[in-house]
């Protein structure tokens, strides 16, 4: 007969699995936090695996409910190593969070800035299919899965200072609708997540309006839902969504009225204020 201690092990070994990248702070903590009080198994990766472990040490999550791989997602080679360890060492997740992004303006006009415009496409764009490459195979042998794409509404439409990083979450939202229609046959899930403005080090010192702000734990709430339908595009919150819905229609010279006086995203070590 088994201990209380030995069925607690055997219990979270058959929990289900996510693993998430940008798990130190923000929105892929909060997703991290929310899984978590779920009971699920965590694979959890970031460039400050100490602060992650700082978090887990605090919250009472030991070795057996949550590992941590450091990892930067700019790094190809880094990040398939993670996924493949996550494998080797806990299995085939149920859901894989591509979360980790970066959020910079640029101005073309600069030449340093060509290569923020490179950072940009290779963390937000590149990094997430390295997240998920490692993990697509063995989906498919289990026919199971889920993969999540982290985008934001800036993918919607161009705005001022900000065209490296709308290109890439423009990127990103192609880029999981192609993988949709690639892996709808194997029984894949493929999620795009397009956040509104969330309340993280990314988006605190903003130099413009920000509607319908909610704070990461509240996205967090939001979004599981929404991957555990498998719903292939969410704008969250819904109000954002409808926001989004009518920047789609504005004509292109409207638009570009609207928008031209708006603030700019801060340049790489530009004054944020």
């Amino acid at each position: 007969m088994m201990s209380p201690q030995e069925r607690e092990v055997l219990e979270r070994e058959r929990a289900p699995l996510v693993f998430i990248t940008g798990a130190s702070s923000g929105i892929g903590r909060a997703l991290a936090e929310a899984y978590a009080a779920r009971g699920w198994r965590l694979a959890l990766v970031a460039r400050r695996a100490e602060v992650v472990q700082a978090w887990l040490a605090e919250a009472g999550i030991g070795a057996s409910q949550a590992q941590v791989h450091a990892a930067d997602v700019r790094d190809r080679e880094a990040i398939i190593a993670a996924g493949t360890r996550c494998l080797i060492e806990q299995g085939l997740p149920d859901v894989v969070i591509a979360n980790a992004g970066i959020s910079v303006g640029i101005d073309t006009a600069e030449r340093e800035d060509l290569a923020v415009l490179e950072d940009l496409y290779a963390t937000n764009v590149v990094g997430m299919a390295a997240t998920f490459h490692p993990f697509i195979r063995p989906m498919r042998l289990a026919r199971r899965g889920t993969l999540v794409g982290l985008a934001s509404v800036a993918a919607i439409r161009g705005l001022p200072g900000h065209g490296g990083y709308c290109g890439s979450k423009a990127a990103v939202v192609n880029y999981c609708e192609s993988l949709r229609i690639e892996l709808r046959e194997d029984r894949i899930r493929v999620v795009t997540l397009l956040p509104g403005f969330v309340d993280t080090p990314l988006t605190r010192d903003n130099r413009y309006p920000m509607p319908f702000l909610i704070d990461a734990a509240e996205f967090a709430r939001r979004a599981l839902p929404v991957i555990d339908r498998g719903r292939r595009h969410a704008v969250i919150p819904w109000p954002m969504g409808v926001l989004a819905g009518l920047m789609r229609l504005v004509p292109r010279a409207l638009w570009d009225r609207l928008i031209a006086g708006r603030g700019r995203k801060a340049r790489r070590g530009e004054s944020r204020r």
